[in-house]
């Protein structure tokens, strides 16, 4: 019977220990299925959290998780409704330069968990395993020896108390570092065997590799998704017919999906003041923001922001890599700002160089032309004026005789026009003070201003500096546009005829409220015989003369007109009388 006894004894024991090794290995299974399945850290935890409460049974289960230089508190207690916490908790800083985690009280019990964790305990104390865990079942009533430093034998003593009778603490070591700390406490005096602590010890191990392995998996999808935003940012950059409108529009929707939280993510670009986001974008507390920089100077922002409170991770609720990324972000938006700016500024300087090809071309026309044109109109002019001059002469013949006359004059201002624009003559240079220019050609334009209903405005620069010019060629300049602005006004208006000095070159501003131009104009204004104007109202030369005339002076002419609000042309003529001043058209 004694035997039979026994035997049972054993079997039963068995039976038990069986229990336990396949309950310890579906929940080591577990936490491992967790990490493969790459949970967001608090996720992670959180999961890992309720099962070990539910498998161990204790009344709380504390996770101490080393992430970096950073340390963060996971509870999770047993009650009514279970709860569940997740902080980020303060460190002290080692002799070594190293950080543990703390609370900010010296407790017996928090003086226990960083021996622990700092491996400051000798593990052949009691109370100890020799894989530098410690476990006991009525922490009221015991005192703990512990090293004062690693090189010193002394001890000290620590007695716990607290409300948990039954203690079990577990380093998770990888690699034979320390990750963090698993801690199970239980209201239940020995509540925890020999054999189970065992097994909990087996579980820290694989616990901390688990909390590596999710680091790698969470890593690889973050990466993927980096990957895959940055690719499509590629992708929209590639495509040249979408305006930088869409573009940005497009690189700042695929920004959410590559943050840990996507769910929640939204995203704003701004660019020269006008913003580009997503559905739902909101200014919050805490926000990623990074500056795009073109050419050296800030043009905007890339931001990123939770619509609600998240963890505090690596930097607010962002990881550290998502740092990276938006940094990255922003410095390909601003090579693609730079990419259009180049590729419009090649395109202007082709547009300029077609237009200086064309010019010259028509020059060459003209100046035949006018040469061709030039003797026959000579010829029928004096022949017209020695008509006029016989006795006797019908009527009609003399009306007819005078429109010849003065076609034949109209034709001829024509030919010189075209000689100017073929082949301008030298500038006859002396010192100009441009004020004075513009005050005696106004004297001539105001009484046609007052006829037209245009209020004339005047704003001169006080002391002036002179320049070197043709002040002919600069008279007919400042009539000529003066002229065209008046023409753009046939209701009346208003016209500011402005002077300012610069460093190297002074500006003279003709600026009219008229009917404006669009940019299809404004791209021919300067090319000879094209006008807007009826017949018999515009030769089509006026402006190509005044481009001639500034560029003969160095300076450059520069137009900003409005459909419907009138028309600004600028003059720059450098100070010096050298090519200084960078020529527009």
């Amino acid at each position: 019977m004694i035997m039979k006894n026994k035997r049972a004894k054993q079997i039963d024991t068995h039976a038990s220990d069986r229990k336990l090794v396949e309950g310890f290995r579906a929940l080591s299974h577990q936490i491992l299925s967790y990490a493969n399945r790459g949970l967001p850290r608090i996720d992670f935890a959180r999961e890992v959290s309720k099962v070990l409460l539910d498998f161990s049974g204790s009344d709380t289960v504390e996770l101490r998780l080393k992430r970096g230089d950073k340390y963060y508190l996971c509870q999770a207690r047993r009650g009514e409704k279970q709860s569940f916490r997740f902080e980020p908790l303060p460190c002290l800083q080692t002799e070594d330069g190293g950080m543990i985690p703390c609370s900010q009280d010296d407790s017996a019990m928090e003086t226990l968990c960083r021996d622990i964790i700092l491996d400051h305990i000798d593990h052949s104390l009691p109370f100890f395993t020799k894989n530098g865990g410690f476990w006991t079942g009525d922490a009221g009533h015991i005192r703990i020896n512990r090293r004062v430093t690693d090189r010193q034998s002394n001890v000290e003593s620590l007695c716990l108390g607290g409300d948990y009778p039954s203690l079990a603490f577990f380093p998770l070591m990888v690699d034979e570092e320390n990750s963090g700390l698993l801690q199970l406490k239980n209201k239940q005096k020995d509540y925890f065997t020999k054999e189970e602590i065992e097994f909990y010890e087996g579980l820290a191990q694989t616990l901390g590799v688990a909390m590596v392995h999710r680091r790698v998996q969470v890593a690889l999808r973050e990466r993927i998704k980096e990957l895959t935003c940055l690719y499509g940012i590629a992708q929209l950059s590639a495509r040249t017919a979408i305006s930088l409108e869409e573009l940005l529009q497009g690189i700042v929707e695929l920004i959410p999906p590559a943050w840990l939280y996507p769910e929640v993510a939204s995203a704003r670009i701004i660019l020269d003041e006008c913003h580009y986001t997503t559905p739902g974008f909101q200014e919050k507390r805490l926000m990623q923001t990074t500056e795009i920089v073109v050419r050296g100077q800030p043009r905007g922002v890339v931001q990123v922001t939770y619509a609600e409170e998240m963890p505090e991770l690596d930097e607010g609720p962002f990881l550290k890599e998502e740092r990276s990324l938006i940094d990255a972000i922003a410095r390909e938006v601003a090579i693609i700002i730079e990419r259009r700016q180049a590729e419009e500024e090649k395109s202007k300087l082709q547009d300029q160089l077609r237009h200086a090809d064309r010019l010259a071309t028509i020059g060459q026309l003209a100046a035949g032309v006018a040469h061709e044109l030039n003797e026959p109109l000579s010829h029928t002019l004096g022949f017209a004026q020695l008509a006029q001059k016989c006795p006797e002469l019908p009527k009609q013949a003399e009306v007819d005789i005078e429109k010849a006359v003065i076609a034949s004059m109209h034709a001829r201002e024509v030919v010189k026009k075209l000689m100017l624009f073929a082949r301008p003559m030298p500038p006859k240079k002396t010192q100009v003070n441009l004020n004075q220019l513009v005050e005696e050609g106004l004297y001539f334009l105001e009484s046609r201003c007052d006829k037209e209903g245009i209020e004339l405005v005047r704003s001169l620069s006080p002391d002036l500096p002179e320049i070197t010019a043709d002040p002919a060629q600069l008279t007919q300049v400042l009539v000529n546009l003066i002229v065209n602005a008046v023409q753009a006004m046939p209701e009346g208006g208003r016209l500011m005829v402005q002077t300012l000095a610069g460093e190297r070159h002074i500006s003279l501003f003709v600026e009219d409220t008229g009917v404006g131009m669009s940019e299809e104009v404004i791209k021919k204004i300067f090319i000879p015989f094209f006008t807007t104007k009826d017949v018999n109202q515009g030769t089509g030369l006026g402006l190509p003369v005044v481009h001639g005339i500034i560029t003969s002076h160095g300076g450059s002419i520069k137009v900003d007109s409005k459909v419907g609000r009138g028309t600004r042309f600028e003059v720059k003529l450098p100070l010096t009388g050298a090519p200084d001043v960078e020529e527009s058209d």
